[in-house]
């Protein structure tokens, strides 16, 4: 078989099985990457169905295969917290500012590419590279330690009962604020203020009291404040499932690495959970069907003054982006006795995180271990990365109502033993 369209598909066996073992090597890890990021487990699945895809498409490396990373999504993680503390935790008004950010970071590297930057990245000192993947590493772990116990802040009524003042407070404050924008004077038609003030439902309090809660536990800090109140309100099932996952992951690699750990982990503590728990905490629902079209919403809601606070840091994601994807392109030239086109490669990462922005999926970049897998596994053209991005959407398209099912417990687990690997020590 020769080229058609461009691709080849003289290595088609190769590639068919390499993308096919990447594609259920990246599952998993898509679906952890998403439901830490604040965005959901859809949106992890997102990025990895579109990055892979399209960054395979149009990049300058042949074996890489592209998704959600542990780097890009702990600072996509800090992205997303920002911009919906600014929005009062409302997600269906950040959306819009947060996708905005991941296409311009994609259209940075865009630029990046078409600008030849990537021929330099190779010049960064390797104990930069390895004190930041250890800091991700750290992070993650961090931020893993509540999931991993069954603690969920919002769901403590306790803790929760505690931001109630601060959430009356807000939602008073919010309603003047509106008197103020009709122009309505306070001191003198006060009973107007006291008339809205009354038709504050509680549940608006409860509901304002419980996103404050989960701010304030939010990332590291967070995490280690309410340390101590995890442990006493630790829910063992979930705390067993984490640990599950994680002993299986690496005492799986002791009998074999023909099939991935961290799949066998998944579907076995998953099923496991599904046949004989009554009741476990899922990942959440996964609509069926392919992907939203988020462009309208994005353009609908942007205004360049929403953004501008954002452009740097879209200018830093776009930057992890492209040293993380081609530290992973020369790890594949090592393994496949190849080069890689640096500046080809930008484009084609940018082009895929800009695509998968559009869809309301995470960016990504290069990802070394499915890069690994899929040349391992045979892939030896871009086919095998199309091929992984096609699986996974097949996947979201038929399975969909199964991987709902998956315990949240599991993927804090696998996201474990992710920040213990992404660590260079």
């Amino acid at each position: 078989m020769k080229k058609i369209l461009g691709l080849d598909f003289s290595h088609f066996r190769g590639d068919l099985l390499g993308g096919i073992t990447a594609g259920i090597v990246a599952l998993p890890l898509a679906l952890a990457f998403g439901l830490q990021s604040g965005l959901g487990a859809t949106a992890g699945l997102y990025g990895a169905i579109f990055i892979s895809f399209f960054a395979a498409l149009f990049g300058g490396t042949e074996t890489q295969i592209s998704g959600p990373t542990a780097p890009m999504t702990a600072v996509s993680m800090v992205v997303i917290a920002t911009i919906l503390a600014s929005n009062e935790g409302d997600i269906s008004r950040a959306m819009p500012t947060i996708l905005m950010v991941f296409l311009l970071a994609g259209l940075i590297q865009i630029g990046l590419g078409f600008m030849k930057v990537g021929q330099y990245i190779r010049y960064i000192p390797y104990p930069v590279v390895s004190g930041f993947m250890t800091g991700i590493g750290v992070i993650i772990l961090i931020t893993q330690l509540l999931p991993v116990m069954g603690y969920y802040p919002k769901e403590d009524a306790e803790y929760v009962q505690t931001f109630v003042p601060q959430a009356e407070e807000l939602i008073l404050e919010k309603i003047l604020r509106e008197e103020a924008g009709e122009k309505i004077l306070v001191l003198e038609d006060f009973k107007e203020t006291i008339a809205r003030a009354e038709q504050i439902l509680p549940e608006n309090i409860q509901k304002e009291a419980a996103a404050l809660a989960a701010k304030n536990a939010g990332g590291v800090m967070g995490s280690l404040r309410l340390f101590g109140r995890a442990i006493r309100n630790i829910n063992y099932i979930d705390l067993i499932l984490s640990l599950l996952t994680i002993f299986i992951i690496y005492g799986f690699k002791r009998i074999t690495t023909a099939v991935p750990s961290t799949l066998v982990a998944l579907l076995l503590v998953s099923a496991g959970a599904y046949f004989f728990l009554p009741e476990y905490r899922t990942i959440g629902e996964i609509p069926s069907g392919f992907p939203g079209f988020y462009g309208d919403t994005i353009l609908a809601g942007f205004s360049f003054s929403q953004l501008a606070p954002y452009i740097l840091t879209a200018a830093s994601l776009a930057a992890l982006g492209a040293i993380d994807s081609l530290l992973t392109s020369i790890v594949a030239d090592n393994k496949t006795k190849t080069r890689h086109n640096p500046n080809k490669e930008l484009v084609g990462q940018g082009i895929g995180n800009s695509i998968a922005a559009l869809f309301g999926g995470l960016p990504g970049a290069g990802a070394t271990i499915r890069t690994v897998v899929n040349i391992d596994a045979g892939g030896k053209t871009r086919v095998s990365g199309m091929i992984a991005g096609v699986l996974l959407l097949l996947i979201l398209l038929s399975l969909g109502g199964v991987a709902e099912k998956i315990p949240a417990a599991v993927l804090a687990g696998i996201l474990v033993t992710v920040g213990i690997g992404v660590m260079d020590y």
